[in-house]
């Protein structure tokens, strides 16, 4: 396949989606790693670390509106051969990406002791709490500019590079956790401040890396000025992407918040097995992560290059992989369902239940696929307010509402909240795949094209 912006090989799908898979996997570990160091604490400092990385994931979603919107714009533009108007929109990605952080991680520095008591937090709890999520929250502006960073390497298809940073980043939190927590080679035992010492120290060698990668593999140049300087157009441009996005996300996100909340009258039995059965769905859930966001790069250099057709058979041609690959993935899981419970716990009854939940993944998986790809494919081409609103009625009418009805109403426990969960992906995913089919986007995609050459021929557009 030849690039249509450089002339070189592009990378396929799977070229793409394996690092990108890796990448999000050491994410997760990130916060894995710390829970389980700390754990040697003690409970109380597990539950701080807990309730204090809940205020991070929420900003951190914050930081992705730029993130998912920029990369979507660079790729039209360079589908299009305009290099410089990709990179006028990666400055202003990464510009307005750090002020948000700037903002943020001040406003966590000065207020973390208020939001952490919000969150019902004990004096006992806040000891922990308070030092960790002053240095989590407080370099926060690291972070937003990773995921801008980030995205503009993926969008130049460099999925890999962005793969070693992350490998990087955990093998140092990993080393800086054994040393601080545990006092190692004459450094004094920190405990829970050591964990967010060595998470912060390795989020910012993580940040010169990548600006590091950028400047070598896009040439990419931001100056002074493009912190300051930012145009209304281009940031419009992202946003249109990028608030869409993110809100289907929080939507999804607050939904199964309240499942929880559900799932937590139950019992606390419900509650654990709830807890231990998603953590195996995260990784069969990873696959699809991984191809739906290298679809997304394909098709938004497709769009870009006013190849419509070729775009609209990528992304079947994704979701086959995608669908093959997920059901694959869900069969062993199925298999190996009461060994990889039993990694957790040893509560039979647990695990009889998680293992049936377990099993029905070889249903809801394929459904979640048609999400995770075909979304990402109407996001390239600039459909992203469907995917946002039929979430919405879906996530909330269907998966939140139905839980409820056959989980809590009709008394069916956690089966009926599964099989709400499974009727919601299923819905929303037909319903993605009827609009691709469609072409939908393809009026969505033209007025995308019309931006982006606007914005080329337009150089210094109004300022903000």
């Amino acid at each position: 396949m030849t690039s249509p912006f450089d002339g070189k090989k592009t990378p396929g799908l799977v070229a793409l989606a394996w690092p990108i898979f890796i990448e999000q996997a050491l994410h997760i570990m990130v916060g894995v790693v710390d829970t389980f160091m700390v754990s040697h604490v003690s409970d109380d400092a597990v539950a701080a670390l807990g309730a204090a990385n809940q205020i991070v994931v929420l900003f951190i979603i914050l930081f992705s509106f730029f993130a998912i919107g920029s990369s979507v714009v660079i790729t039209h533009h360079l589908g299009a051969k305009d290099r410089e108007g990709a990179d006028r929109i990666a400055a202003t990605a990464v510009g307005v990406n750090t002020w948000v952080g700037v903002v943020v991680s001040l406003l966590v520095w000065f207020f973390c002791e208020d939001m952490l008591r919000l969150m019902q937090l004990n004096d006992e709890l806040l000891q922990y709490a308070v030092p960790f999520l002053h240095l989590m929250g407080g370099t926060l502006f690291l972070e937003s500019m990773n995921f801008s960073l980030s995205a503009v390497l993926r969008s130049h298809m460099h999925t890999r590079e962005v793969m070693l940073v992350t490998l990087g980043q955990n093998i140092l939190n990993f080393i800086g956790n054994v040393i601080l927590l545990f006092g190692l080679f004459g450094a004094p035992k920190m405990g829970v401040v050591g964990v967010a010492l060595s998470t912060v120290f390795s989020r910012f060698v993580a940040c010169i890396a990548l600006w590091i990668l950028v400047g070598h593999y896009t040439h990419l140049k931001i100056r002074a000025r493009d912190f300051f300087s930012m145009s209304r157009e281009r940031i419009g441009r992202i946003l249109h992407i990028g608030l869409p996005a993110a809100g289907e996300n929080v939507s999804w996100w607050t939904a199964f918040m309240t499942i929880t909340a559900f799932t937590a009258r139950m019992g606390s039995t419900e509650l654990a097995t709830q807890s231990y059965t998603m953590q195996v769905a995260y990784v069969t859930m990873l696959c699809g992560i991984a191809i739906g966001l290298a679809t997304e790069i394909l098709v938004g250099h497709m769009i870009g290059a006013n190849r419509l057709e070729d775009a609209y058979k990528e992304c079947l041609r994704s979701l086959r992989i995608g669908l093959l690959i997920s059901v694959c993935v869900a069969g062993v899981a199925a298999v190996l369902a009461p060994h990889l419970l039993g990694l957790f716990t040893d509560n039979a009854e647990i695990i009889a239940v998680g293992t049936v939940l377990v099993r029905m993944g070889l249903i809801l998986e394929p459904g979640r696929t048609f999400n995770l790809i075909v979304i990402n494919a109407l996001r390239a081409s600039g459909d992203a307010r469907f995917p946002v609103l039929a979430g919405m009625v879906s996530q909330w009418g269907v998966m939140a509402f139905g839980a409820w009805l056959l989980g809590t109403y009709f008394g069916m426990g956690l089966l009926g909240v599964w099989i709400a969960m499974t009727i919601d992906e299923w819905l929303r995913g037909l319903a993605m795949l009827h609009r691709w089919k469609k072409r939908k986007w393809v009026k969505y995609a033209a007025r995308m094209q019309v931006q982006a050459k606007a914005q080329s021929v337009d150089p210094i557009p109004s300022q903000a």
